[in-house]
């Protein structure tokens, strides 16, 4: 299969994190346990130096490192293997020769570093970085670093002729339809794979199908930082969405329920409450009660969990077995 292929058919893409210890410096063996957890699942793809894996990693010269061990780890024939690339241009293209060298099939494109940016100068920096990689679109919230993008944007971000999917993460309705109907009007809407990166609503997004102007279209699967955890429960429950679209069969009302627990779930492991302060953290954290990292520590040591979060993973841990991976059955 093509890569275009592999990411239409849809599949779970974890948002990989950073295994730290206590000098908050990377752990080489934890780090790979992480990603030999997240092939062990069934996840078809990782994402590595994404904003779950701490973007400062750059900064701490750990890029490379980070990528070299989970593509060592990762590398096999059905699976795929994204690299984030972040930064103005420069930096950018810097960052996705590093993921071609390295053999990663394809870019997840951070645009955080034009946030004073036009639509134009956006444009031509997606443009460039997709003639050295195929490129995964990125819709951050702005939350955590991301800006608005218009539907105008995204319509023409789908004409160019390298992108190959789109990460639909603004965590909000009316701008997750901003780019649906934009890949629908552009005429690819079988060539782009959309996935979700909205934490807040996963099962309801792969359930849905949009419709505009007679065009089809859904998300075809996930790449979020919720699958970093509970990632062989989260392949469980895309295989039922998918045979659910494949036969046809009406939606049972369980799915839309488990769609709320998950989503009362996220809002604690990535700390809603207190502006996503905890996100990465919280993600460590039941990594840690997992057994798949020693501690929650981050590059930054400001960057912690959140007032209260504590409290509120133990609620749900304790509340919603369903969504772990204990559990087979959906």
């Amino acid at each position: 299969m093509t890569l275009r292929e592999k990411l239409l058919a849809g599949m779970v893409i974890p948002a990989h994190p950073l295994a730290l210890n206590a000098a908050r410096k990377l752990d080489p063996d934890k780090q790979q346990a992480l990603t030999r957890y997240y092939a062990n699942s069934g996840a078809g793809g990782i994402a590595v130096a994404v904003h779950t894996t701490q973007f400062t990693i750059r900064e701490h010269k750990l890029l490379e490192p980070v990528l070299q061990i989970a593509i060592d780890v990762w590398r096999h024939p059905d699976r795929i293997a994204i690299a984030g690339v972040c930064g103005k241009t420069p930096q950018a293209t810097t960052e996705a020769e590093l993921a071609v060298r390295l053999g990663y099939d394809a870019g997840l494109l951070s645009l955080a570093a034009f946030r004073d940016a036009t639509e134009d100068e956006m444009i031509a920096h997606a443009r460039e970085i997709s003639g050295i990689l195929p490129v995964i679109g990125f819709y951050l919230q702005p939350a955590v670093g991301g800006r608005i993008l218009t539907h105008n944007f995204w319509r023409r971000f789908a004409d160019i002729d390298n992108i190959v999917a789109i990460k639909v993460a603004p965590f909000h309705r009316y701008q997750t339809l901003d780019v649906m109907r934009a890949v629908a009007a552009s005429g690819r809407a079988n060539e782009l794979a959309i996935y979700t990166g909205n934490d807040d609503n996963i099962i309801n997004d792969l359930l849905t199908t949009y419709e505009f102007n007679g065009v089809r279209l859904r998300m075809v699967g996930g790449l979020l930082g919720q699958w970093a955890v509970w990632t062989a429960r989260a392949v469980e429950i895309l295989k039922t969405i998918q045979q659910i679209h494949a036969t046809g069969t009406a939606i049972p009302q369980h799915l839309l329920t488990l769609n709320a627990q998950l989503t009362d779930a996220n809002a604690a492991i990535f700390d809603v409450a207190n502006n996503f302060h905890g996100c990465i953290a919280g993600i460590h954290e039941v990594l840690r009660r997992s057994g798949l990292l020693e501690g929650i520590w981050c590059l930054d040591p400001h960057e912690n969990l959140g007032p209260g979060q504590l409290a509120e993973i133990d609620r749900v841990l304790s509340a919603y077995p369903q969504l772990q991976d204990a559990l087979r059955n959906v």
